[in-house]
């Protein structure tokens, strides 16, 4: 039974954002929930477990569909390939203690969700909780919507405006009721409680299952060593949850908040979207999301984004205008935002007296909180591979029906007892379904974690480190990627001599005050680039607070004063007033500084270009493009920089960025020397080697970028470099797109890259065999979305350098890239490429922290040699989780098969027989074998993606079939042994010990047998079953040494010594069963003596079985030539974009059409993806874009 969405009965929830889902209306039905209760009943609750594994049909049967407001039950869907359902209950909330009259609704409350959401005249708000997110039910716009965050429509003066003086106390309990308490509370489930919903899940229901019969089988080992291990599961993970629960403890502390009766101090966890907290001075906690509005903070966002660099944080201006605030801020919204769980750790109030900020989020909706809610419901990935297991059980299960039909037949022919065909006709399902097989696939991912953790790289989503065996294509923010250095002199257009420091003039005072830097903890913090620009000065910030500034009384500004070995200034210091942070969208930043007794000056630092067009024509130098072009050529970092005087008087915090940064004097370029870090290259072309694409994704010039693209060996000397340029057409909406090929120019020392006029003979046929990049900025690639859609998957699929990116364009370059069938990587830092790191298959932040919200593995090693390492070590776990299918599978095969053998005479394995295999061998194999680490070096090609290929596949079924032939042939060949008998079975051997005892022992199946069997000799004990149980056992081994697999991608298998040992003390423990005459031993064991021919015999069998079996899997499934060739044969073509598109660009002889201008259709197309709807509550660093 599906959906059908009507009309109001369907819709959707946190629409275009990550947890998407689709709701659905139902309203509970008495006779249909009476019907359903007699069904339980009847059922012995079996129905109510099925509903509780099946929400949808649990909802389905009891109710009926109804209007979204209507509905006393919602239905909810993951939009994503999994389509997981969840049921919850809509309850009722009362505010008719704080509404008494029409006059207590507020009127601030009137555009707000609190006045849209309240029903009258029963004051009640309707809500549901999903996933820590509390909806309440607009009456308006008749859909639920989030609480617990401030609307975004509100203008930026309508938030000075209506939230400045604080929420009244009758506004303030009614939000606190409708958005509950200001906490992330993760409460320990009990034990008790787990332990039901670990044993309700459909895999411990089949284990309890399989326990109940084998107790009732008197086959208590086993089913004990399960539940033990089952126990040992869920202490784990209520060990996990301790872990979370300590990581997101929550601090309570008081907060002075301004509301309508004046200053009020409370504890955090009343807190509600709208109140105005009062920042104290000293180092902070914040307990929730807010917007500051009048002061300056410097906030330390490790938490959040893993970069322990202070973060200034600007108030968010009083504009006056119809934009939502957050789309006026655009990008630069969180430069205005403090985020919860980050420590303010200074505060620096303005001309208004005092820091403040509005509350913004509260609870789980807040930063911390989705850093908390993405641990806590982890997105589920890798749909293929979970598709591929659920087929592969189902395979399994389907083998375990036509064995239960086979021995329901030959029992009931042979007229046993319906209690006993049941018994042994259930116990068949418990022997083909492996019951080890979870817990064995989760070992392996265990074992990789914790291998990673020991080089550095932590992981917070570990189901996505079999993913990474599968990357094809990384993303290397080229900041992260290199390292920057002060030179040995700045240079600018007016150079000066290397030999001298810069001497005294508006282009040091630049240096010295344009920056964000603060000193924390004794030391200079902030921006890598800042720090060593301002050391350059031998300058010194002065952190003391309460700076007398001429015309403003006392302000908590910075004061840069020269240092001991600084060169003489006429001036005792600086004092910097106010600040504009960087801007990645404005490629800038500004301060507004003042001589100590002089007149105030803005200075501005950023992109070159950039900034030359603030500047005044006549200030800007006429060879500045071609001074730009040498220098970013040469791959240095290029900061154009420039100044203005103020008039005197006007309060620094009174004037707009756009009135600073205008009319402004060209002051030169600083220079920055870019070196790669040593660990750089190799890394690259290491990828390289392996056939993993390296695209650099930058905040830098184009020509910079280009240049470090090449010094890092991701362009070859040989390999062409296409610029595609894409420009709007003034007046109108078209736009124009050009390619220009780039090269050396030989004529210039500096190897400036210049455009060539026309195209030269036979650079078509170099482009032709592939041999070129395309190169392009942001601006570029926002346009090629919008105009020229169709051509950027050709772009992408050999562009390799993009530059001047902002964060929301890397975010929608990497899902542009897995629109093309690319496995994603994305390696950078954890502030300004968070979008990018989330939406990546695996996001690696460059990070001192162990953790953050920013992406799923952290490297605490700031350098991109941990992304070939986390390849190898993803490879290395999708092929142990393989190899582990494939011994799982086979090791329930050889049991079920020998188990369905001696069946035909009535006969099985008897208990411990059961639990050597069980136990002794499978479950210690299960653990050892992940154990196995990486192969060092990364092959050309890829492990494969599916558990349902051919040779995996193949692999399976001939072992299957060796494994059969070799039990068969045992089986059959013992009873035409001159010694065998079928009453007798110690006619084998002369010397007969407790003959009598022996011969009376008769054991049914997993158990004892009932009196009226006792009498007859028709136990475990036969020859068949001995020589079955041998050869089965050590097959075992044999596919657990053949599945083993090492090169290319996992070390060899005598590296993994454990496993070795235990494999070696295995089989020294199944040839010591095999050849020993313990009649003790044997009776415990349920063996027989046999002549020490035979058992020569068997262990010649077994040893024909493994080399027929290594040779198989070495020479034909391990044969990657063969299986091309097969390919080649029957013309198989992959189907992933990408390859497709290859293929046809190969055939095509006009593309790239160089030195080429095309112009698009006046129509522009909305860029999918929505540029910019990934990105978390982090921020942007000064080292994107410069």
């Amino acid at each position: 039974m599906g959906e059908n969405p009507a009309k109001n009965h369907y819709a959707q929830l946190n629409q275009g954002e990550e947890n998407e889902m689709d709701i659905f209306g139902y309203k509970t039905q008495g006779c249909r929930k009476a019907f359903c209760i007699a069904g339980y009943i009847l059922s012995c609750g079996a129905l109510r477990l099925l509903f509780y594994w099946k929400p949808e049909w649990h909802v389905w049967v009891n109710c009926i569909r109804c209007s979204l407001e209507e509905a006393d039950i919602v239905l909810l869907r993951t939009t994503d390939d999994f389509r997981i359902y969840s049921r919850k209950t809509v309850t009722w909330i009362s505010v008719s203690a704080f509404i008494k009259s029409r006059s207590d609704y507020p009127a601030t409350e009137e555009d707000s969700i609190f006045s849209k959401a309240i029903m009258k005249p029963s004051l009640q708000v309707k809500t549901i909780q999903v996933q820590k997110i509390r909806y309440v039910w607009n009456i308006y716009a008749k859909q639920f919507q989030k609480v617990g965050v401030l609307e975004d429509h509100h203008t930026c003066s309508a938030i000075h405006d209506k939230f400045g003086s604080g929420l009244t106390c009758n506004e303030q309990n009614v939000r606190r009721v409708i958005c509950g308490p200001n906490t992330i509370d993760v409460p320990v489930i009990p034990v008790w409680k787990l332990l039901i919903k670990e044993v309700l899940n459909p895999f411990y229901v089949f284990q309890l299952f399989s326990v109940c019969l084998w107790f009732a089988e008197d086959y208590m080992e086993y089913a004990a060593a399960i539940i033990i291990m089952s126990l040992l599961s869920i202490f784990l993970t209520v060990y996990d949850l301790r872990q979370v629960r300590h990581l997101t403890f929550f601090h309570k502390e008081d907060v002075l908040l301004m509301s309508g009766k004046g200053f009020q101090e409370l504890e955090s966890h009343h807190l509600v979207p709208g109140d105005m907290m009062i920042l104290k001075e000293g180092k902070t906690l914040l307990p929730c999301d807010a917007i500051l509005v009048s002061g300056q903070c410097t906030v330390n966002e490790s938490m959040l984004t893993g970069e322990s660099i202070p973060v200034t944080k600007t108030h968010l201006p009083q504009t006056d205008n119809s934009k939502p605030w957050r789309v006026y801020c655009a990008e630069d919204y969180k430069k205005h935002v403090l985020f919860c769980g980050t420590e303010v750790i200074q505060t620096k109030a303005d001309d208004r007296g005092v820091v403040k900020a509005v509350v913004l989020r509260t609870g789980f909706n807040t930063a911390k909180g989705d850093l908390v809610r993405s641990i806590l419901y982890p997105k589920p990935m890798n749909f293929k591979l979970y598709r591929d297991a659920l087929r592969f059980l189902m395979c399994l299960i389907a083998f375990a029906a036509i064995g239960m039909i086979y021995t329901v037949c030959v029992f009931a022919l042979n007229g046993e007892e319906t209690g006993e065909i049941v018994k042994k006709a259930l116990d068949v399902i418990t022997i083909a379904v492996p019951p080890a097989l979870p817990a064995a696939l989760t070992t392996g991912i265990i074992y990789t974690q914790q291998r990673l953790k020991k080089k550095g790289i932590f992981c917070i989503s570990p189901q996505r480190i079999n993913i990474c065996g599968q990357l094809n294509l990384v993303c290397f923010d080229k900041v992260m990627a290199v390292w920057w250095l002060c030179p040995h002199c700045f240079q600018d257009i007016h150079s000066f001599p290397a030999d001298h420091s810069l001497p005294w003039g508006p282009v040091f005072k630049a240096l010295a005050v344009c920056h964000s830097l603060i000193v924390w903890e004794g030391k200079i913090q902030g921006d890598p680039l800042d720090v060593k620009m301002f050391e350059a000065t031998n300058w010194v910030i002065d952190d003391s607070s309460g700076h007398q500034t001429e015309g403003q009384g006392s302000t908590d500004a910075t004061v840069v004063r020269p240092g001991p070995k600084a060169t003489t200034a006429p001036v005792e210091g600086i004092t910097i007033l106010h600040q504009f942070p960087f801007s990645s969208a404005l490629q800038r930043m500004s301060v507004i500084a003042q001589e100590i007794g002089g007149d105030p000056q803005a200075f501005i630092k950023g992109a070159p270009e950039i900034v030359a067009m603030l500047c005044r024509a006549e200030t800007v130098p006429s060879n500045f493009e071609s001074k730009l072009l040498l220098y970013t050529a040469q791959g240095f970092r290029v900061i154009g920089l420039a100044c203005k005087s103020l008039q005197a008087g006007k309060l620094p915090a009174a004037l707009t960025r756009k009135e600073v940064e205008s009319d402004l004097t060209f002051l030169g370029l600083l220079i920055m020397e870019n070196r790669l870090k040593r660990e750089t290259k190799p890394a690259l072309e290491e990828l390289s080697a392996a056939c993993i694409r390296s695209v650099m994704v930058t905040g830098d010039n184009i020509q910079t970028a280009i240049t470090v693209a090449k010094n890092a060996g991701m362009i070859a000397p040989t390999q062409r470099v296409i610029l595609v340029e894409a420009n709007k057409v003034p007046g109108s909406f078209s736009a124009s797109i050009t390619w220009k090929s780039l090269e050396k120019n030989k004529a210039e020392d500096y190897r400036s890259l210049v455009s060539i006029s026309e195209t030269e003979p036979g650079i078509r046929l170099a482009l032709g065999s592939g041999q070129y990049h395309f190169a392009m900025s942001g601006k570029s690639y926002q346009i090629v979305a919008q105009h020229f859609r169709h051509l950027l998957p050709k772009l992408l699929l050999n562009g390799t350098v993009f530059a001047r990116m902002s964060p929301s364009q890397k975010s929608s370059l990497v899902e542009e890239f897995q629109k093309l069938d690319y496995f994603v990587g994305m390696c950078g830092d954890g502030a300004n490429d968070c979008g990018a790191l989330k939406v990546a298959h695996a996001g690696i932040s460059l990070s001192e922290q162990e953790a953050s919200v920013a992406s799923p593995f952290t490297s605490q090693t700031p350098s991109i040699a941990c992304v070939p390492e986390l390849i190898r070590e993803g490879r290395a776990a999708l092929v142990t989780s393989f190899c582990m299918f494939k011994y799982m599978a086979l090791y329930s095969t050889i049991q079920y098969l020998g188990v369905l053998l001696l069946y035909w005479q009535l006969n099985s394995f008897g208990n411990y027989q059961f639990l050597f295999q069980d136990l002794a061998i499978t479950t210690v194999i299960g653990v050892t074998m992940s154990f196995t680490g990486a192969y060092p070096k990364l092959v050309p090609y890829r492990p494969p993606s599916q558990l349902i290929s051919p040779p995996l596949l193949l692999s399976v079924v001939l072992n299957i079939l060796f494994s059969l032939s070799m039990q068969i042939f045992g089986f059959v060949v013992v009873q035409k042994q001159p010694w065998y008998s079928k009453t007798d079975i110690h006619s084998a051997c002369l010397s007969v010990n407790n003959h009598e005892k022996n011969s009376s022992s008769s054991l049914g199946l997993h158990g004892a047998r009932d009196g009226a069997h006792e009498q007859t000799d028709n136990g475990f004990k036969s020859y068949e079953n001995t020589t079955v149980w041998l050869l089965s056992t050590i097959n075992c081994l044999i596919v657990a040494v053949v599945f083993s697999k090492g090169k290319p991608f996992r070390q060899p298998i005598y590296t993994n010594y454990v496993f070795i040992l235990v494999l070696i003390g295995q089989l020294g423990i199944c040839l010591f069963l095999m050849f020993a005459d313990i009649d003790d031993l044997y009776s415990k064991m349920d063996l027989v003596c046999t002549p020490t021919t035979w058992r020569i015999s068997m262990v010649i069998m077994l040893a024909v079985t493994f080399a027929v079996s290594f040779l198989v899997e070495e020479a034909v499934i391990e044969n990657r030539p063969l299986w091309l060739l097969l390919k080649k044969t029957f013309r198989y073509h992959s189907k992933s974009h990408y390859k497709r598109l290859q293929h046809m660009l190969e055939q095509d002889s006009a593309w790239p059409p160089l030195n080429e201008t095309f112009f698009s259709a006046s129509v522009a197309v909305t860029v999918e993806g929505n540029i910019g709807g990934h990105s978390n509550p982090t921020f942007d660093s000064s080292e994107d874009s410069l």
